[in-house]
């Protein structure tokens, strides 16, 4: 198996197939033992309750709207959201419309 030194998607979208109703779907892009890139799909109404994660991550989101809870904090996600999370910190999103959105899970801090 030969590796290149780079990873490359022209459009991330185009990396999920349909998303069925009633439904999320997730694929795994990157992971290279230290940070880790998954694009995830909603379809609308859908919910990821409430958790947390050991690693500090970012949330942006590439389409859709949706509301995503940080903590304490709840506020609306849109196609160019983009938020930091430290690890530990409780979040949540609910997907008001079709969401595609990109998780990036960081190399943890401790």
């Amino acid at each position: 198996m030969i590796e290149t030194p780079f990873v490359h998607y022209a459009n991330l979208i185009d990396q999920l197939p349909e998303i069925p109703a009633d439904s999320i779907i997730s694929r795994s892009l990157f992971d290279d033992g230290r940070s880790k890139v998954i694009l995830f799909g909603f379809a609308p109404g859908q919910e990821l309750s409430e958790h947390t994660a050991a690693r500090p991550a970012i949330l942006h989101f590439l389409s859709g709207e949706a509301t995503l809870s940080l903590g304490d904090e709840t506020m609306p996600a849109s196609q160019g959201t983009w938020a930091y999370m430290q690890p530990h910190l409780s979040h949540s999103i609910v997907a008001k419309t079709a969401v595609v959105m990109l998780l990036l899970m960081l190399a943890p801090t401790d």
